[in-house]
């Protein structure tokens, strides 16, 4: 497979749409530097992961080496975007744009590299925009075109009242591309109207017209309704690293594979070898595992996600020793070499002899990290680290 045939499948996992595709696939090989565009309102952020989605989509662009702008709406977020709404938007202050902007930025460097993420204020441009240009911005459509979306649609149908200042936001939206020369930009699906009112802008300028990539909701962890804070199916950006283990690792197996489409910057190829071991018998929880250590890492650093099981209450990963391992010593007299049965009895590591020779017998007993059988011997005079089934460990010494 080609670079750039890699490349756009990269791009196009987990999208809901790509229009055009074949435009994507010409910007892809012109081998430049792609701009990729998506614009925020800085309304006031309490990100969670199914807001990360959009924002993962623009990490992959940038490991694949293209430009990002991280577009923060100043000017139209004064305006109030209608989008999904039945009634008009109640525009911000000043002051509350300044405060939900910093706070943006604050979360939205958890996702994208802020070394190559460029981070714009629209109100650069809109501003210095005279009447002249705005009116000249209106022309640009008409309100048989703005009726076609859906939420206005509704509205002037059920006799809500819609104002002239909401049909501009599409306008301004579109003229953003305009003035950032985009030649990609990425949104919600509910977005798609203002989107592809960005490239018949661009059309009017004189510009190539962007490639529109909508992203889907991302459901979850109940695995039916969209995530969401109100519906307590949500795993928070900003949530310790502990409780995002135990949600992740806890949804339901039907998730996984969605989950890592959506959230993973893992490589198609790499998904695929995690597939490849459920196939063969891989435990689904140890992939949900992998899942959730990589985005503890990319939200609170990579010793939080090694820790994570333990601060989700003291689990332990697979092979690992508890930090205060509890030490023992057993006694046998007259004799050089000891049963491990016995061992695991007198150290309180089984229950008796009979839960002892079970454990055995199903491979649940490690002696230095090693499954050993019934017929195992130790040496008195010698330490021990011995685990007996998930939850018992100990250091014995054997006197």
């Amino acid at each position: 497979m080609s670079e750039v045939a890699q490349a756009l499948a990269l791009l196009q996992r987990g999208t809901q749409e790509i229009l055009l595709e074949d435009e994507l696939r010409k910007k892809l090989e012109s081998g430049r530097k792609l701009r990729i565009k998506a614009g925020f309102d800085p309304t006031a952020p309490d990100l969670h992961l199914g807001h990360s989605v959009l924002l993962t989509k623009m990490r992959q662009f940038q490991e694949l080496g293209h430009e990002v702008i991280f577009l923060i709406g100043d000017f139209t977020g004064r305006i109030g975007d209608p989008t999904g709404k039945n009634v008009t938007r109640k525009p911000l202050t000043e002051e509350e744009v300044k405060v939900n902007a910093q706070t943006y930025k604050e979360q939205v460097f958890k996702i994208l590299d802020p070394e190559k993420t460029e981070v714009r204020f629209n109100a650069e441009w809109f501003s210095a925009m005279s009447a002249a240009d705005m009116i000249e911005l209106a022309g640009q459509t008409t309100v048989a075109r703005m009726l076609e979306r859906d939420d206005f649609e509704k509205r002037y149908k059920s006799g809500q009242s819609i104002s002239i200042h909401e049909f501009l936001y599409p306008l301004v939206q579109g003229y953003d591309s305009v003035a950032l020369k985009a030649d990609v930009e990425l949104g919600g699906t509910d977005q798609k109207f203002n989107l592809l009112m960005g490239r018949e802008i661009q059309k009017h300028f004189g510009q190539e017209p962007q490639v529109v990539i909508t992203m889907p909701l991302l459901e979850g962890l109940d695995g039916v309704q969209k995530m969401s804070k109100s519906l307590g199916n949500y795993v928070g950006v900003d949530e310790s690293p502990g409780s995002m283990f135990n949600k992740l690792v806890s949804m339901p197996d039907s998730l996984i594979w969605r989950y890592f489409e959506l959230l993973s910057l893992k490589s198609n190829e790499e998904i695929e070898g995690l597939k490849r071991d459920v196939e063969v018998g891989a435990n689904p929880r140890d992939i949900k595992m992998t899942l959730a250590r990589e985005l503890i890492g990319r939200y609170h650093g990579e010793e939080a996600a090694a820790n994570a099981h333990k601060s989700s209450g003291n689990q332990l990963a697979e092979g690992e020793l508890p930090e205060d391992l509890p030490e023992v010593e057993v006694d046998f007299e007259g004799i050089d070499r000891v049963p491990i049965a016995a061992v695991l009895n007198r150290a309180g590591l089984a229950n008796n002899s009979a839960q002892a020779k079970d454990m055995l017998g199903n491979g649940r007993v490690k002696v230095e990290g090693e499954v050993v059988e019934r017929d195992h011997m130790l040496e008195v005079g010698s330490s021990y680290v011995i685990q007996a089934g998930k939850k018992r460990y100990a250091r014995v010494s054997v006197r």
